[in-house]
């Protein structure tokens, strides 16, 4: 149907890039009966030298006006019998193309050093961007790993659209010192397969088309809930237990501890590798759960002051908890999202990407297309695309963050599809 979005992702492992893209257009335009709007592709690492090539082969084949990309060390995308692929450590080119009546795609890029100062209006986000926030856009963005501002980026873009969904990833490579590239065409303004100075590339969706967001981070949580009761930036000194915040005051180091000697044999040798802090990111909700909390690494301990360093601001206040993340816990963690999805009714869909951790995929699980597959096992084999990144960007609570070891997928959708309606809904 003609008012209907249309969606297709085609992969392809052919060690020559002129096959490749032959094949994953031929496949692509057997699904399509309608020109295509937008483009996502993303490459291995495996054809860096001949990212310049990309581009120019794509749209000799396939005159999409709107094309975004990156280089991956690991490829996602879909095979002939429509069961999702990912690839890693060898060749591989994925291509996942809409046709989005009644949408206005407006494909974006940023220059290193064009990034407004995080005290600027708005206006001069609006403006680099090009989207109104009252049309409550859906973003698309990926990002140099080179690029130095990925922070201030996504803490720009909530200020100029707040609770507008965002998703996407750093681009990687395969080993140390691999070329990872961005690849950008803009038929209705300035055409470039890589451009030189961008840190950033992305695409905005606005009308009838809504952008859902699963960003599973792959952890449960452990031990007592703790309440800051005195941090420095990311130093947490003394904390308490949330559930009885008029209880005793103890180091961080010394709830660390207590955790620890809770934990059963296994899981007090997984901490040994694998332990993590989970911060709330919703001050108000009593009851927090799984999904609640953004996962930052701890980064060290200071036995002089019972001091815990993490890989993120904190404050007094704040509610934490220790959280342990290995394979099963990452599996179970995914389809407990999965499954709340279900009991909102919003398992159809017209697509997806998905922008997962270098850390996840095999060397995670030890089998292949792991998370790819259990998403359209309860997304009805729906098309999935997207790469393995350097880091991975989703929303937590009403904030989006850059992430590590986390499956963020972006699911694309009418709003007719949407039970609820709710637009840029996160789960």
């Amino acid at each position: 149907m003609p008012d209907q979005i249309q969606w297709a992702t085609a992969l392809s492992t052919r060690p020559s890039l002129e096959a490749a893209v032959a094949e994953v257009v031929e496949l692509v335009q057997q699904s399509l009966s309608a020109a295509p709007d937008v483009g996502f592709v993303f490459i291995s690492s495996a054809y860096a030298s001949e990212y310049p090539r990309l581009v120019p082969l794509l749209r000799d084949r396939l005159p999409l006006p709107v094309i975004i990309g990156c280089g991956g060390g690991g490829i996602i995308g879909t095979g002939k019998d429509r069961a999702a692929l990912e690839i890693e450590n060898s060749p591989a080119l994925s291509l996942s193309v809409a046709v989005l009546p009644g949408v206005a795609v407006t494909p974006f890029q940023i220059d290193s050093d064009a990034l407004p100062d995080l005290d600027a209006p708005t206006s001069d986000w609006t403006e680099l961007v090009g989207v109104d926030p009252a049309r409550q856009p859906g973003f698309v963005v990926l990002i140099d790993p080179a690029f130095g501002h990925v922070n201030d980026l996504l803490e720009g873009l909530d200020y100029a659209y707040p609770g507008a969904a965002k998703v996407g990833g750093l681009a990687s490579a395969t080993g140390l010192g691999g070329q990872s590239g961005l690849f950008y065409y803009n038929e209705g303004g300035s055409a470039v397969g890589t451009p030189p100075n961008a840190g950033v590339v992305g695409v905005a969706f606005d009308g009838n088309l809504i952008l859902d967001t699963l960003v599973a981070q792959g952890c449960r949580p452990v031990g007592s809930l703790l309440q800051v009761v005195q941090g420095e930036r990311n130093i947490i000194l003394e904390v308490t237990d949330a559930t009885a915040p008029t209880g005793e005051t103890i180091t961080s180091l010394e709830a660390l501890r207590r955790t620890i000697a809770d934990l059963s044999p296994d899981d007090r040798e997984l901490a040994q590798d694998s332990l993590f802090i989970g911060i709330a990111r919703d001050e108000f909700k009593l009851e927090l759960e799984q999904g609640d909390f953004l996962i930052r690494n701890l980064l060290g301990v200071d036995p002089r002051i019972g001091a815990i360093a993490v890989g993120d601001r904190v404050r007094p206040g704040q509610r934490l908890q220790f959280h342990l993340r290995d394979a099963r816990t990452s599996a179970e963690d995914l389809e407990l999202l999965l499954q709340a999805s279900c009991r909102d009714g919003n398992t159809s869909a017209a697509g997806a990407l998905l922008f997962s951790c270098l850390g996840r995929g095999q060397g995670l699980y030890g089998e292949e297309h792991f998370d790819s597959r259990l998403f359209q096992r309860y997304f009805n084999g729906i098309q999935v695309g997207g790469f393995f990144c350097s880091g991975e960007i989703g929303p937590v609570g009403h904030r989006t963050f850059l992430h590590g070891y986390t499956s963020a997928f972006g699911i694309l959708r009418q709003p007719s599809q949407v039970s609820n309606g709710t637009i840029g809904k996160t789960i």
